[in-house]
């Protein structure tokens, strides 16, 4: 009984179990942090290219092939 008891205390104050949840959790926030970044910064540049574009379409000389990607 006194086994299973100490056995039932050892248990209850391991934090190694505790500490892995939480890197994890802060590995999953990162992550997701990370991939919001990249789409807004992708986003940013297709805005600006889409600008260029624009631009170049509405110079006399200029043309611009979006599809093309030239």
């Amino acid at each position: 009984m006194t086994k299973l008891l100490s056995l039932t205390k050892a248990f209850r104050d391991e934090e190694s179990g505790a500490a892995m949840v939480e890197y994890s959790i802060l590995i999953g926030i990162i992550a997701v942090a990370s991939i919001m970044v990249v789409i807004a910064i992708g986003a940013w540049v297709s805005g600006r290219f889409t600008d260029l574009c624009t631009g170049l379409d509405a110079h006399p000389t200029g043309t611009c092939s979006a599809a093309g990607g030239s």
